[in-house]
């Protein structure tokens, strides 16, 4: 039986959610569909037991665009899709990171989504409808999964707010920002603004989140008609003594450490002998005073004598009393303010043969970026559902095991590498400048050398100080900042710069891009419900602030993009010709313009509008090509000096001279050399090149439309004195 529910988003879009038709031997299958754009997710999650010790959720979130969906081949020689785009590990990110946090604390069973994107009208982008479906089917499922989320999509064009915007009307927005939350909370934000100010930014994710109830209010009803019986989860817990003699051995200990302000490593280094100390005495312990008859009287006690369990919980009050120490105390564990960001240092140019470079550190975490400029072939081509521009500027971001004092495989680019380099692409891109004002290609690459909170921030500031040092005239400098939460109760704590810990033992992760006039860029995770807009808008006002402190450092590093191009840049000339020259330009089979760039030494493109854009290295290459180029698309013209080709040598005659593109000319024998008598052939060769100067223009006695042209190496050469003699 198919179960539909249809949810009214304004604007006449209608969106519908159905299960029952498709895919019934998943968990749970639900179809999304927005327009002619429908989306299909499906769940699975194993039933039996995860493996003892095991302490992570396996969750796999898998997005995928079928190329048939949009009636279009895949691109390349194989036709069949491939290894997943970077679009769609953007997507699969979107969607995981609103999902994991709503799964029930211990949940360890291996769980598949798999979201498929069956039909795209090339109108509406399909990763916030994936969001929808995979929580709807979770919902119908008999996974323990019993709070659905949705995602929309907002933007704005002339002050009017939109929900799920076409991506022609992204274009004209000035915010593109993707929401995923629950009816009483927002836990995923990610998007990009043309430098809006935060009350805005609030405004959009409220009206977004308006959308997002009706949305999570339909899933309710969905599952109430069609769900499955939830199957049964306990929750671990640990006994109660257990947890009392856990407190006693080492609460002290991690309190004491945590007000003593220590590196990363070094305070690394000491919780884990706390935890390694505490974890080998009460295991002793246990095996002491605990004996077999005890554990055949109690067979549950057993499962919990062992390390895992004891670590877990030791993890537990390391976090409490983090925690409470930020609360109670408005201390950090580096000893910092609330709001005080880590010390900064910036050096310039460092590396001698990128385009421009800086080294950014901030605390213990260092970025080291750098640029490269091209020219238009050097433009990234993409391959999606829509009909996307090719890329002018990307940035690259790199996390090695080293960053973090780790071994680990170095191979290809992991989900997480292509998220944060998205991130701070999308701040920086804002102020990147419109290519009619600097026609480069631009690569920034960010290799993250030291690793404690928020490295792609770090990327966005090394970013945007590598453009200016290799001289791209961005709109404004671009900073970033991320923002942590600490909520027990009423209670709450914003944080600035965070740390890894912070991150990892806090409530939210929230990183905010943008310039002294506006947010660019921001991405959030929550891991609390019931995130009051009060506590946005302080963690907001308070990252604007730091931006700014960041920016003013920046800017004493330096304050404006270099006026020259670094050396070992390449220089962009721009000429126009006449669209109808084009052809003259390229040559039969692009023969003249390889030719030519080969002699010249430089790159050349041409728009179908006739602008020709050179790219040199060096001055002397531009001028010989721009020379050529002008020589190329001009019309013949006497006494000017042409490099010409033989095509056929006639001794009685002369040689006929190829000295334009489809333009030749008579080279009489008289005006090949001052002397006299000479054999053409004996100086001549077939596919020779010469310097020809065009002597006379005369019509065709045979074809009055036709022109003669006679050309003359004489003409260039000073006579002997005895060729002026005669002698």
């Amino acid at each position: 039986m198919v179960f539909t529910k249809e949810i009214d988003l304004g604007q006449g879009k209608i969106l519908k959610i159905e299960t029952g038709r498709m895919a019934k031997q998943a968990d749970g299958a639900a179809i999304v569909t927005l327009e002619e754009t429908m989306v299909l997710a499906t769940v699975v999650s194993k039933k039996e037991t995860p493996a003892p010790g095991q302490d992570f959720f396996p969750l796999q979130v898998e997005y995928r665009e079928k190329y048939s969906a949009a009636g279009k081949f895949p691109g390349g020689f194989i036709k069949r899709e491939g290894r997943p785009s970077e679009k769609e590990i953007l997507s699969a990110r979107l969607i995981d990171r609103a999902l994991r946090p709503l799964f029930p604390h211990g949940y360890y069973h291996d769980t598949q989504i798999i979201i498929s994107v069956i039909s795209s009208d090339q109108l509406n982008d399909a990763d916030v409808l994936g969001g929808i479906a995979a929580s709807a089917a979770l919902m119908v499922s008999d996974v323990p999964f019993d709070e659905p989320m949705s995602e929309v999509r907002v933007g704005r064009i002339d002050g009017q707010y939109l929900i799920n915007p076409h991506v022609q009307e992204l274009e004209e927005s000035d915010i593109d920002i993707s929401i995923g939350g629950t009816a009483n909370t927002i836990c995923m934000l990610e998007g990009e603004m043309k430098e809006i100010s935060e009350a805005e930014m609030v405004e959009a994710i409220k009206f977004g989140h308006d959308v997002i109830k009706n949305i999570c209010a339909s899933q309710i009803e969905l599952r109430a008609e069609a769900g499955k019986s939830k199957r049964e989860f306990i929750p671990p817990s640990i006994p109660d003594d257990l947890k009392t003699q856990i407190q006693e051995a080492c609460q002290t200990k991690l309190r004491d450490l945590a007000y003593e302000p220590l590196s990363k490593e070094e305070r690394a280094e000491k919780t884990s002998e706390i935890y390694s100390q505490t974890t080998d005495t009460l295991l002793a312990k246990f095996k002491e005073e605990i004996t077999d008859e005890m554990i055949d009287a109690d067979p549950e006690k057993a499962k919990y004598l062992n390390e895992k369990i004891i670590k877990d919980y030791i993890h537990d009050i390391e976090k409490a009393v983090m925690r409470q120490m930020i609360l109670s105390d408005s201390k950090r564990l580096d000893g910092r303010a609330l709001d005080e960001v880590r010390p900064i240092s910036i050096d310039l140019g460092l590396i001698p043969r990128a385009h421009g470079s800086a080294l950014f550190t901030r605390g213990e975490t260092q970025a080291l970026v750098t640029l490269t400029l091209g020219t238009k072939k050097d433009v990234q081509l993409t391959d999606t559902l829509f009909e996307d521009a090719d890329k002018r500027f990307m940035l690259h971001y790199n996390f090695p095991p080293f960053s973090v004092g780790e071994t680990g495989r170095v191979g290809g680019v992991s989900r997480r590498e292509v998220g944060h380099g998205n991130l701070a692409e999308r701040a920086i891109k804002m102020v990147i400048p419109e290519e009619n004002d600097f026609p480069y290609t631009i690569r920034v690459v960010s290799d993250i050398l030291e690793s404690n909170g928020s490295s792609s921030m770090a990327s966005v500031c090394g970013g945007t100080l590598s453009a200016m040092d290799g001289g791209v005239p961005l709109k404004h400098p671009v900073a970033g900042i991320a923002m942590g939460l600490i909520k027990e109760g009423d209670e709450f704590a914003v944080l600035s710069d965070i740390l890894g810990n912070e991150d990892h033992l806090g409530d939210m992760d929230f990183k905010v891009a943008g310039t002294t006039e506006g947010i660019t860029a921001c991405q959030m995770d929550i891991k609390i419900d019931g995130l009051d807009y009060s506590i946005l808008e302080k963690a907001l006002e308070q990252a604007r602030q730091g931006r700014f402190h960041i920016l003013d450092v920046m800017n004493k590093a330096i304050s404006e993009p270099r006026t020259e191009l670094a050396k070992y840049a390449p220089r962009l000339t721009t000429i126009q010709i006449p669209p109808d020259a084009i052809g003259a330009v390229i040559g039969k089979g692009g023969e003249t313009i390889r030719t030519l760039t080969a002699e010249t030494e430089t790159e050349i493109d041409i728009a179908d509008d006739g602008t020709v854009t050179i790219a040199s290295s060096s001055a002397e290459g531009t001028a010989a090509a721009v020379n050529a180029i002008n020589l190329l698309v001009s019309d013949p013209e006497v006494g000017v000096v042409y490099n010409g080709k033989v095509k056929e040598v006639r001794d009685e005659l002369g040689a006929i001279i190829e000295f334009m593109p489809n333009y030749t000319g008579l080279l009489h024998i008289s005006e090949i050399s001052h002397e006299r008598g000479i054999k053409p052939s004996s100086m001549l060769k077939v596919g020779q090149k010469v310097s020809v100067k065009l002597i006379r223009i005369s019509k065709d006695p045979k074809d009055p439309r036709r022109q003669r042209y006679a050309l003359s190496i004489k003409a260039l050469q000073q006579k002997t004195e005895a060729q002026s003699t005669g002698s």
